[in-house]
């Protein structure tokens, strides 16, 4: 027992930028997973929307041992024909003419800027700079995604913001009509926040914010990173708008299933600018990464994953606006699509997520007090009901906190 009651104590020799909850989780099946002293937990939070079709998914183990078998690693040099087969079927399943594999979804944004500039230089047009972002967002944590977040204090510490960087405010569609001019090279926005307290943005916005780019010759970049590949229901969150596609596009998270896999999918216009030696990895659309990325997008495609992801939201939104009305002192709001669901509080959304702990329930932090639903979209309706439950009981323990 002590050799596993310390594996839970933090190192003195990891940097110290997490504040870690006490656990450490051995194993994980489906929508649940164990501590190494066996306690089970249900998983709502997914390792951040990442394990999308939940822990050890048959089809993702089996696709990484085969390909662990053959050949872990080789060099951008060469051709890897993984990263040919997996283009494509992102490519004939979304507005993209081209993808460069990445590591992170952090990569993915930082390639998604360069494309954005390099291609305005390449047409002539040097002064178009200017990355306009919104409050809220969250793009990363490298050093132009944090620039393009709207999260000043991911900056402090780190030297000035960089130039060309500007934010406006999620949802006033007039402001950021008035802040786009002659130099603005592209606006990136993720069409669900997801760390800025799951916010979503309105289906007409989204086609005018398309007008908008086109109105000023500027590009338009999702990041789909937390909200895409059928998180909401949909393939992409953009899709419930109607002439909203975009230019350049973030993936990563749900892509590799818990495999470190990324993607930056643009239009080969908006790409055009890419020529040889313009961008590089070394990790990047490896063999391994490869195998496992093309067995997660296969099965997350699937229309009956996304019929099953919009019953199961439906049942949270229904329960959710129930769990509202009966502690209007706890929780203060409902938010989200599909399941990217945010859960505004108006206890301390820390504190509430060590009282879901407590019931055994794993949920992610946000930004405005919130707690973020993100289970993986194989959650049953079963499993749902008792995540449900177990929120109840978290919030009884909270109502009882704020009497105290």
């Amino acid at each position: 027992m002590a050799e596993t009651a310390a594996a839970v104590v933090p190192s003195d020799h990891i940097m110290g930028v997490y504040n870690r909850a006490p656990l450490a989780f051995e194993r994980g099946e489906g929508a649940r997973c164990w501590t190494a002293e066996g306690e089970e937990y249900l998983d709502c939070m997914a390792g951040i929307a990442v394990n999308a079709l939940g822990h050890a998914h048959p089809k993702l183990v089996a696709a990484l041992t085969e390909q662990a078998q053959k050949i872990w690693h080789v060099s951008n040099v060469f051709r890897i024909p993984g990263q040919e087969a997996l283009a494509k079927l992102i490519c004939d399943n979304t507005f993209a003419d081209e993808v460069f594999f990445t590591n992170s979804g952090a990569e993915a944004i930082e390639l998604a800027l360069k494309v954005a500039r390099r291609y305005h230089a390449s047409k002539g047009r040097p002064e178009k700079i200017d990355i306009i972002g919104f409050d809220g967002s969250f793009h990363g944590r490298t050093y132009a995604a944090v620039n393009a977040s709207g999260n000043a204090s991911y900056l402090e510490g780190f030297g000035p913001r960089l130039p060309g960087y500007l934010q406006a405010t999620f949802g006033d569609m007039d402001g950021l009509a008035a802040m786009m001019g002659p130099n603005t090279a592209a606006v990136i926005i993720e069409p669900v926040q997801g760390e800025g307290g799951a916010r979503s943005l309105p289906a007409e916005d989204l086609n005018r914010l398309r007008a908008l780019c086109d109105e000023h010759g500027a590009l338009l970049i999702y990041d789909e990173i937390q909200c895409g590949l059928s998180r909401t229901g949909k393939l992409f969150a953009h899709e419930y708008a109607s002439a909203a596609q975009p230019d350049i596009m973030c993936l990563a998270k749900a892509l590799g299933g818990g495999f470190p896999v990324g993607a930056c999918l643009a239009t080969a216009e908006a790409g055009s600018g890419m020529n040889v030696g313009a961008h590089g990895s070394t990790w990047g659309g490896n063999p391994l990464a490869m195998a496992v990325g093309k067995a997660s997008f296969e099965e997350l495609i699937k229309p009956e994953l996304q019929a099953h992801v919009r019953e199961v939201a439906g049942y949270f939104t229904q329960q959710l606006a129930g769990l509202q009305q009966r502690f209007p002192d706890v929780v203060v709001d409902i938010r989200g699509k599909g399941l990217l669901i945010g859960i505004k509080l108006a206890a301390n959304n820390r504190e509430f997520m060590q009282l879901a702990r407590d019931e055994r329930l794993l949920v992610a932090g946000g930004g405005d007090n919130c707690v973020r639903l993100l289970p993986p979209l194989t959650l049953t309706l079963e499993e749902a009901r008792e995540a449900v439950e177990k929120l109840e009981r978290a919030c009884e323990a909270a109502r009882r906190k704020l009497a105290a």
